[in-house]
């Protein structure tokens, strides 16, 4: 079966309307928020359950940003080859097998690996929906792009209230597998309405467009491949800032149930335009709704204004959310307030970084390409169970950490540092060899992450500081401030990277001397 079969006549139906196919791709979006955005709800019921420490649990949100993230080249790989309606009905049953299986789960080991499987599934479903948007929308990318990032942005918004309640009522295994079921069948049913561009198809207004805005001067007329991509200053540029920005909004993901649970605010009543609601689900209905809205925002604004521009304005924003969200996290009302606006600095990753990715290096390989930059998230995870442990003072076990790393850097390495920075030629069974290396680091990691027993040539268990979660989001500002000064004024300068020019063949000996000027 072959793309054509998935690919969209684009005609006077209404189910071919580029933006009916948006409607449903976001659906699957939000069918599938809760896997991340509601994840904080069941870390304090898992571990009173489970009777485990808290950093333990949260490897489990890890693994699943890992697998949500770090599958998702080889899944758009296989969606720009077979379409995205198969997929995507593939991410819903996994999706919803996953939250089940988490909700029959009773050893650590059993929970990370159905969470493991939600995380798959939700790969597939948000690869998808993104690298549709930045094809179907050259015109638009910012603006599509955020509105498909915010139904996973903003997905949860609703479902935050009655997931709390069942946990509440019925505990947290019965939301699980209830929730799971619900959700795994809405993205088996959006899939049904999803289809991909005929190759070469372009919208009336793109050609309609002025030429000279800003967004368009900053567009690669080629399409890169993924290995060309990874050959440019560009991409690994994206790919280190997503890793910074994408650390604090994880953390406060993560995090944001046990930080109020310490501040005792939890389940202190707020009210607010006749709401009232606990000081902790307020907060997480209130950060779902920003953080949905911010998407569309921050990439309407970037289709206007630039992306750079944009991403140096957001990112510093967030900067100073975090920061004030920290100092008054024990005052109910202000958590609320301020937990909101950190949110709303930092959903807009999820839409400025795909768009500058669909300008740099273009539509074909758009799905795949994002995939592989979207893997930055999955990078950034790994300071989640570090933050509980630096929050309580205990020890943890970076062993996974660090061959992640190192994984990292030698594929680094081989795809960018040696053949365009070093000038050193590696030859294309060495490159192999070493991307090899890479990928089997990185799979005995994520391995690590979920057998803690596996066998490793060294230890790396230490005692961090008690920093408290003062010290725990300092990171997440400094690595934000960072990001931001990255944007302006490195990223910005970078000329819109060109497609490597293939070396003409030498004419034939017998070919007549070509006549021109």
């Amino acid at each position: 079966m072959g793309a054509s079969q998935d690919t969209a006549d684009v005609s006077s139906s209404f189910f071919s309307s580029r933006w009916v196919i948006l409607l449903f791709s976001i659906l699957s979006m939000v069918a599938v928020a809760n896997f991340q955005y509601g994840w904080t709800l069941f870390v304090k019921p898992i571990q009173q359950h489970l009777k485990v420490d808290a950093a333990l649990i949260q490897v489990t949100f890890t693994v699943f940003v890992l697998l949500e993230t770090w599958l998702v080249p080889f899944e758009g790989w296989l969606v720009d080859k077979f379409g995205p309606r198969l997929l995507v009905m593939l991410g819903g049953v996994f999706a919803g097998a996953g939250w089940v299986g988490s909700g029959k789960a009773e050893t650590l080991t059993s929970l990370y690996l159905w969470y493991a499987v939600a995380g798959i599934g939700a790969g597939i479903v948000y690869g998808t929906a993104v690298g549709s948007a930045l094809k179907w929308f050259p015109d638009h990318r910012g603006l599509a792009a955020g509105l498909t990032a915010a139904g996973f942005g903003a997905g949860a918004a609703f479902t935050v209230q009655p997931i709390a309640d069942l946990i509440d009522s019925a505990g947290y295994q019965t939301a699980f597998v209830r929730w799971g079921i619900i959700q795994g069948v809405t993205v088996i049913i959006a899939a049904c309405f999803l289809k991909a561009p005929p190759a070469g198809w372009l919208p009336r207004t793109w050609r309609q467009a002025p030429a000279g805005t800003i967004v368009r001067k900053r567009q690669s007329l080629g399409d890169f491949t993924s290995g060309q991509m990874a050959t440019t200053p560009q991409f690994w540029l994206m790919y280190v800032m997503m890793i910074l920005v994408a650390t604090g909004g994880l953390i406060a993901t993560a995090q944001l149930g046990p930080m109020a649970t310490d501040f005792k605010v939890d389940k202190v009543p707020v009210s607010f335009l006749f709401t009232s609601m606990p000081a902790l689900t307020f907060a997480l209905f209130l950060d779902r709704i920003l953080n949905g809205i911010c998407r569309p925002f921050w990439g309407w604004i970037s289709d206007h204004f630039g992306r750079e521009n944009t991403m140096g304005l957001a990112f510093g924003l967030q900067a100073i959310a975090i920061y004030v969200l920290i100092q008054f996290a024990a005052r109910p009302k202000l958590f609320v307030l301020f937990s909101g606006f950190t949110f709303f600095g930092w959903g807009e990753i999820f839409s400025l970084f795909p768009a500058l990715c669909g300008d740099f290096f273009g539509r074909k390989h758009a799905t795949a390409n994002y995939g592989y930059l979207y893997t930055a998230k999955g990078a950034a995870a790994i300071f989640v169970p570090i933050g509980s442990a630096l929050a309580a003072g205990k020890a943890f076990d970076f062993r996974a950490d660090i061959l992640f790393v190192v994984g990292g850097l030698i594929a680094m390495f081989a795809l960018y540092l040696g053949p365009e920075v070093l000038h050193f030629e590696l030859g294309t069974t060495l490159k192999r060899i070493l991307l090899a290396v890479s990928a089997c680091l990185g799979t005995y990691a994520i391995l690590l992450s979920v057998f803690r027993d596996l066998w490793t040539p060294f230890s790396a268990k230490f005692t961090l500081p008690n920093t408290g979660w003062a010290g725990v989001f300092d990171v997440a500002i400094v690595f934000n401030v960072i990001a931001a000064l990255l944007a302006f004024f490195v990223l910005r300068p970078l000329k819109v990277p060109a497609l490597p020019q293939a070396t003409p063949a030498p004419p034939h000996p017998t070919a007549a001397p070509a006549h021109g000027d």
